[in-house]
Parts: structure tokens; sequence; C-alpha cells
């Protein structure tokens, strides 16, 4: 049975699932262990086999409990736009992921303007230095620049009037920076000076992707040597994989030290093809994304994005030009995916937590259920619904 135990200075949870292996085996659990996890404020202050005596008790049986899931590509939701939004915008983001799971998050940019980057930049501040929300809302990590620097032949619905080129290094002293957080970007490696642009960008403490791209192995061993060691929306605007021909993804899947994300949809992706994907490189090596746009939780419809209108019929988004445009899931629809398709709680952990916080370095304070981490946490019914989501210590959804 698993329950969660609440009392004015502490939680208790207690399960057995999705802990890491590391303290899994310390504790040396047997199936009908209960495993406590006590929280204090906003962080996980022990996880073990006792628990205090007082403390009210929520009933959590047949649940499983997961470390909160962390999104490292989103362009919105609720019909809030990243490349428009505003402070309130943004928090309206936050707070719809939250009842899906969702705890932390980098709003995600298209190529635009250097005006419009400056608003939403400054908004993103705003809401970052005021994170205290009157509803516990998805926390923001940082930012998303996705395709500055990208391929033309390899835009997918990415706008490549706004593609930008690297020469001499001012071009990325102009994009605007967050006063505080994670800086994120996308780019193919094969443009103008690419590999210039990210020992540069590395240098700056620039996370850099790999995506919108049709780079040669070379290119791409040459981008990896510099720093490039991830992959944006695996399979997804990049070279496909051929028996002579490697493409990008036959690199990825052999190039020791890679990981990559994957729009866990099953549209952008056939399940087949991401069970293939993600069995062959590991879910060790694995970060599930949405990829989600403003539409998100709208339903079908016709809409208006990125300056062109867009359709979703049955969850499919598709542009004018009649490229995919995005997805309207959340990481709680590619948990359920995955779990769908045979991967087990600790996996889909592995893949919708631990991995997208060690991409974005903070796996110090996030993507597990250990001690000393921030007590983001869901849990889900037997049927995948988020029935209890925590962020930062404090109840986001109650559904016990």
């Amino acid at each position: 049975m698993l329950s969660l135990c609440f009392s004015k200075h502490r939680l208790y949870f207690c399960t057995w699932l999705t802990i890491n292996m590391e303290n899994m085996e310390k504790i040396r659990l047997k199936d009908s262990t209960n495993l406590f996890v006590e929280i204090e404020g906003s962080n996980i202050i022990d996880v073990s086999t006792k628990r205090s005596k007082s403390g009210e008790t929520f009933n959590l049986e047949n649940c499983t409990l997961y470390p909160g899931f962390i999104d490292v590509h989103n362009h919105g939701a609720v019909n809030v736009d990243v490349n428009s939004a505003s402070a309130e915008g943004l928090r309206k983001v936050s707070k719809f992921l939250a009842s899906k799971g969702v705890t932390a998050w980098l709003p995600t940019f298209v190529p635009d303007s250097t005006e419009n980057y400056q608003k939403v930049i400054e908004a993103i501040d705003e809401l970052m230095q005021n994170s205290e929300f009157d509803e516990p809302g998805a926390q923001i990590l940082g930012v998303h620049y996705e395709g500055i620097f990208a391929n033309e032949k390899m835009c997918g619905a990415l706008r490549p009037q706004f593609f930008r080129n690297f020469v001499n290094g001012d071009e990325i002293d102009e994009i605007p920076k967050l006063a505080s957080g994670v800086h994120f970007t996308t780019l193919a490696p094969e443009v103008e000076n690419g590999i210039d642009l990210i020992k540069n960008l590395v240098e700056q403490d620039w996370i850099v992707s790999i995506g919108h791209t049709n780079a040669d192995i070379q290119t791409l061993d040459n981008a990896f040597e510099a720093g490039a060691k991830h992959l944006t929306h695996f399979y997804n605007a990049m070279t496909g994989l051929h028996h002579r021909d490697v493409g990008v993804v036959g690199w990825a899947l052999t190039k020791n030290g890679t990981t990559f994300d994957i729009i866990g949809d099953g549209i952008h992706v056939h399940p087949k093809m991401l069970e293939f994907a993600c069995r062959t490189k590991s879910p060790e090596n694995v970060s599930l994304i949405s990829d989600s746009v403003a539409p998100t939780g709208s339903g079908d419809g016709e809409f208006e994005l990125w300056g062109e209108k867009i359709s979703v019929i049955n969850g499919k988004t598709q542009n004018e030009r009649g490229s995919i445009a995005g997805s309207v899931i959340t990481m709680l629809d590619a948990a359920r995916m995955m779990l769908s398709l045979g991967f087990s709680p600790n996996e889909v952990s592995l893949m919708a937590s631990a991995n997208p916080a060690r991409l974005l370095g903070i796996e110090k304070t996030h993507g597990s259920i250990e001690a000393g981490k921030r007590a983001d946490l869901v849990a889900l019914d037997e049927t995948g619904n988020a029935v209890f989501v925590m962020i930062g210590g404090k109840i986001a959804v109650n559904k016990l």
C-alpha cells in the first residue's frame, strides 16, 4: 500500500517505485516494504523505511510516485505562445503544466526578431525572480532558443527568414539573455563557422544541442568534440538511417557519449520507432519532450501560430506548408505513451525526470527522489492520471 502523510512541517510519502537504483540497493527493499520520503519545507530530507508517528495520512494505494516531470522543449500551451508571452501568460502555462505533473520547464523560442526575444526574456526574468504563485506552477529553469542557427533545408516548422549567420562572435552577444538560469540552444553544426559557434557558446555556458540538420559524420564528430553532445527531437528535422547512409540518426545511435530527446506523442515518431530508438540508445540516454505549442489543452480546431494558420485534427498539428507544427501533448502524455510501450516506471522516471535534469546540469537538486533534492513529485493512478502533484514542497494537485 502507498500512502502520503502530512503534518505542519513534514510530508511522508511511501512507495518502492521510481527511487533511483542506488538508493534501492542501500535500503535493500522487499516488495512489501513501505519506503517513506520525508519532506521539510521545499526539500526532501530523508528516504527510508521509517516515518514519524505524527501526521495526517493520504491514501496513495494503487498509485506510483515519480519525480516531477521536466520538459526542456515547450513552445507554450492554453493559447499562450512563448514567442509572444507576457509574464502572466507564462504563469498561465506553468499552472497548466503543473496540473499535468510537469514541475519544471524551459520556455522555447522559435526563430524570431531580437525585439520579440527581448520582450519575452524580460517576462521570463520577471517570473523567475517572482516565483511565488497564488497556486504552485511548474518552475521555469531558463530558456531554449530553437533554431537561430539552423539549416534552411531542414527547417521543419521553423521560420527561415529569422535564421542567423555566425561570423565573428558578436552574433552571440546580440541574443537576449536571462539574468540567471539555463541557456539552451538547438543548432545545425554544418552552418557557416558552425564548429566555432559551438565552441563559443559552450565557453559561455550555453547547452548546445544538434538539430534541424543534415550534417555529415565528420561535421557531427567535430561538433561533439566542440561540446555539442545532445540532439533535439530525435528523428525529426534530421537525416534518417539507411544501410548505406548512416545519417544523423545513425550517428546518434552509435556515437558513445551522445544523448537525445524525443517527442513522445506517437505522431512525430511512430510508437514502434519510439521504442526502437529508446531501447537502442537505452533509457539512460534519452529525455522525453513535449514540443508542445499554444493550442495544447484547447482541443482540435484552427489556430494562429507564428504568423500562419495551423490546424489541429485528432491531436495532430499541421501548418499551411504541410509540416507538423509541434505537438499538443504534455510530458504526462509522453510518460503514458512510454508506459504503454512496456517501459518500466523506473525507465520512464529516467526519461521524464532524471535525464532532463542531468542535461540541464541541475541533477543535484532535481530529477529523482533523494534526500537533498527539491520536493517535486507526481503520483499517477492506475490509469495514468496525475492525482497528486507537488512543486517545491507545495501541493499543486490533490485529487486523492
